[in-house]
């Protein structure tokens, strides 16, 4: 089975930095769970990238969002299939922030 090494852009580090600070100024243990939830997702990537959804504004088959629960909602991660070997994070949001096209 093929592996892709999975990468993160720098505006998609920023974007897990301040989720994982809007819910540790709230809840310690929700923002541990959300980290491990979206770690444990990121995993799917390193083998199976193409089972996720395409991106719907974009006209491109390799602009791809996964989607990860997280209690009554959860997150949307937009990543790019930049080849036969390379996944990369380009923003992850929780689904009820704007639109991060």
């Amino acid at each position: 089975m093929r592996r892709y090494r999975v990468r993160l852009a720098r505006g998609a580090e920023r974007d897990l930095l301040q989720l994982q600070t809007f819910l540790a100024e709230r809840d310690q243990t929700a923002s541990r769970r959300a980290i491990k939830a979206l770690r444990a997702a990121l995993r799917v990537l390193t083998t199976l990238p193409f089972t996720c959804r395409k991106n719907e504004v974009a006209n491109d088959p390799l602009l791809r969002e996964l989607l990860v629960p997280f209690g009554s909602a959860g997150y949307v991660v937009l990543f790019e299939i930049e080849n036969s070997r390379t996944v990369t994070i380009l923003a992850v949001r929780h689904q009820r922030e704007d639109d991060y096209h």
